[in-house]
């Protein structure tokens, strides 16, 4: 896979720009850090992008903010949102509907973050819990949303991306002549932005994507340039326990991910202590998978400048007591 412009129509620098000044009444940019310690563990120049310091947590602050205003430009009679979420999505989603007043339904499967259930209903939504996997939930919601009447808010879309990608334009403003970037990749809405973001700035940053062993479908559809469904059985990360991808996200991928690292949940886990240990900061599963990633290949990355991104901190906290109290490497 090389560096390209994918075919698909991805957001513009002038539109990432106007969508910013959206994200930025809810809340201000987000730092990113040199921390030390990462930089000794890696070998390398480390700066982790802090979207765990948003106003839910999470990377998706940006996302249904952007999305729901291009919504209500095109339906304005739209009255209420529905979407399935294994949490950060579904918390996006309840934040908008809250501030543009509309009602709001989010489906979880079963066995869903205690913690991100709780966030979501916090917000006025009205929660249910369906199926085994997303893609069971996703599917409930989309008949729960011919029903209804409600619009589904689906887990990845242009303006969705475009959200996303109001990080990427604050990180590359801010760390000059990045080598590498390690993305975690859900539905593909962060990786997707990436590309956007760093082709519209004509840089030379390679991306890498970072899936889930127990998750693999976007590394077995690049492998085979379509969509593979795959069990998504991975029981930290749930941000990436996608079962099957996006054509339109696989696409972008296609032309513009250097190479995909699987990591597994016991490498997750390590990266959780490990991001805690250098920078004090709580991690959930998906946001310290960019480290396990980074870690495997830290012989490769060796002295060069790489990017992190703390995609969120929403973990239960029984779960983050007992990541903390493992034994097993690194600390």
């Amino acid at each position: 896979m090389s560096i390209g412009q994918a075919t698909v129509n991805l957001p513009t620098l002038d539109e990432v720009r106007a969508a910013a000044a959206l994200v930025y009444r809810l809340m201000l940019p987000t730092p990113q850090y040199r921390w030390p310690l990462l930089c000794e563990r890696l070998g390398a120049e480390v700066w982790l992008k802090h979207e765990n310091h948003t106003p839910i947590g999470a990377f998706k602050a940006r996302t249904a903010i952007v999305y729901t205003e291009e919504l209500l430009k095109r339906e304005p009679a739209t009255h209420g949102l529905i979407a399935a979420t294994r949490g950060n999505h579904g918390q996006s989603v309840a934040l908008a509907a809250q501030r543009k007043k509309l009602e709001c339904v989010i489906v979880v499967p079963h066995g869903n973050s205690v913690a991100k259930n709780a966030s979501i209903r916090a917000q006025g939504a009205k929660l249910i819990e369906h199926g085994e996997d997303f893609q069971s939930a996703l599917e409930h919601a989309k008949k729960l949303a011919a029903e209804m009447g409600y619009h589904l808010v689906p887990p990845y879309h242009r303006d969705i991306v475009l959200g996303v990608a109001t990080y990427w334009l604050e990180l590359f403003a801010a760390v000059q002549e990045i080598d590498v970037a390690y993305v975690p990749i859900g539905m593909g809405s962060g990786i997707c932005s990436a590309a956007a973001m760093r082709n519209a700035l004509g840089l030379k940053t390679k991306l890498v994507g970072v899936v889930s062993d127990q998750a693999p479908t976007y590394a077995l559809s690049i492998l085979q340039r379509k969509i593979v469904e795959a069990p998504a059985q991975t029981k930290l990360a749930d941000g990436l326990a996608c079962r099957r991808g996006n054509n339109d996200a696989l696409e972008v991928m296609l032309e513009n991910v250097d190479h995909i690292v699987r990591v597994t949940d016991a490498e997750v886990a390590a990266s959780m202590r490990a991001m805690f240990t250098d920078t004090h900061n709580v991690v959930e599963g998906a946001g310290a998978a960019g480290l396990a990633a980074a870690t495997k290949e830290s012989a490769a990355i060796r002295g060069q400048r790489v990017a992190l991104i703390a995609t969120g901190g929403n973990v239960d906290r029984d779960v983050f007591a007992r990541v903390l109290s493992e034994n097993s490497k690194p600390a």
